[in-house]
């Protein structure tokens, strides 16, 4: 038996076991990854760690660190009352202000983690007080973001148009970035209706003011000051925004630097910020991504790519690739697939049988709405920065959301951008 076929049947056992018993994915998929590589691969444990995300890790306890102090000496509840001022009582309005906020840092340029990060927080605390669905808000944080990852300016569209160019493939910017934006914005539009939409249109003049979240004294009140402590972290939050999204650098780093200095200066508002950081979260999301990064090193996803390649339908060949995109980037790095994916397409692509730019389109949306998975950086920080009571249920709605889209959407992009082209 072949080392991908091992390694295949290690990740189904990892899901199946992770289901049935209450055990962590992230310390099964750890487990796993040390005897595949040990026993199978013959990896010692030095090529074993060059697969744990520490960048992720970083990401994910550094900004739910950051979040915890900012919700312990109560800024994130300043912040959601003044967006309840401006919203005032249109409560059906929320989502689509999350959606369309969460899409502006990608299309300025910056991976959606970053806009997710700082937002997803926020948004959840914003539901809470208007009785929205939270995963309903969490959705529309991740395809909010989804919907700039192709612009011009983003660096996955960077990704996918010099890795076609390099193969002799040219896309016009817009090709790409137009119809991406078109398909979460459709998403957005059933995960909106989904997810109790119309409840919220249906009660949003009547009984808004009645709802146990939400108090219309709060939006006649006039605001009361900011404490110092508030007004640092306020500028410790626009700080780590303009350092992510404007220089590039390090969001967790940048998000561990504030908390740090906001716990120095004001420890008895921050209380035991440490150890609000969503360690489980952190713990499940690095285990499985260290598992499918050493199925990426033994080359599984390179070789289910050439086997695909080799089939005689150039439209079955297409979905395959398709589906590979979906079922992977579900798990792993979207940026990270998109580099291997579209490569190894292109000698598919250059038979001339099916569209270039159809192909990749399709790939490129497949390989990024599954994000919404709560396994994928964004999806992990939703869930990462949920109320403790809320995270399971949050947790599963992601889940069974991001498993609708391994499905549906290698399918449904093949069918508009290949085979009814």
């Amino acid at each position: 038996m072949s080392i991908h076929v091992i390694g295949v049947i290690g990740l189904v056992l990892v899901f199946l076991v992770g289901t049935l018993r209450p055990v962590n994915l992230g310390v099964l998929a750890l487990v796993m990854t040390f005897l595949v590589g040990s026993i199978v691969a013959g990896e010692d444990a030095r090529e074993m760690y060059t697969g744990f995300p520490v960048d992720l890790f970083v990401l994910l306890a550094g900004v739910t660190y950051l979040f915890a102090i900012a919700s312990s000496n109560g800024t994130v509840q300043r912040i959601v009352e003044g967006a309840a001022r401006l919203v005032k009582d249109r409560r059906a309005l929320v989502p689509w202000v999350v959606f369309i906020v969460a899409s502006l840092p990608a299309m300025a340029g910056a991976l959606g983690s970053a806009g997710v990060a700082l937002l997803a927080p926020i948004a959840l605390r914003l539901a809470r007080r208007y009785d929205i669905d939270r995963r309903m808000i969490g959705l529309m944080v991740v395809h909010g973001a989804a919907a700039g990852n192709f612009s011009p300016l983003n660096v996955l569209s960077a990704i996918i148009h010099q890795a076609a160019a390099r193969n002799g493939i040219e896309m016009s910017p817009l090709a790409l970035f137009l119809p991406n934006l078109a398909y979460n914005v459709v998403l957005a539009v059933v995960i909106f209706f989904v997810f109790g939409g119309l409840r919220l249109t249906s009660r949003a003049v009547a009984n808004v003011a009645s709802a146990p979240a939400v108090s219309s004294d709060l939006v006649e009140q006039p605001p009361v000051p900011l404490r110092i402590d508030q007004a640092c972290t306020l500028l410790a939050l626009v700080g780590v925004a303009v350092g992510a999204i404007v220089f590039g650098l390090s969001i967790g780093f940048l998000a561990f630097t504030a908390a740090a200095m906001l716990h120095l200066r004001f420890p008895a508002s921050s209380g035991e910020a440490e150890k609000k950081i969503a360690w489980s979260v952190v713990l499940l999301v690095c285990g499985i991504v260290t598992y499918v990064a050493a199925l990426q090193r033994y080359g599984t996803v390179e070789a289910v790519g050439v086997g695909i390649a080799g089939l005689t339908s150039p439209l079955v060949t297409a979905l395959l690739f398709c589906v590979v995109a979906a079922v992977t980037s579900a798990f792993a790095s979207s940026a990270g697939i998109l580099g291997v994916i579209v490569p190894l397409a292109v000698p598919f692509m250059a038979q001339g049988h099916i569209e270039p730019t159809g192909l990749v389109i399709a790939l490129a949306i497949s390989a990024t709405v599954v994000d919404s998975t709560p396994f994928s950086t964004v999806g992990a920080l939703v869930v990462a920065n949920a109320e403790d009571e809320e995270r399971a249920g949050i947790y599963k709605g992601l889940l069974l959301w991001g498993a609708a889209m391994v499905v549906t959407s290698p399918l449904l992009t093949w069918l508009i951008f290949i085979a009814l082209r």
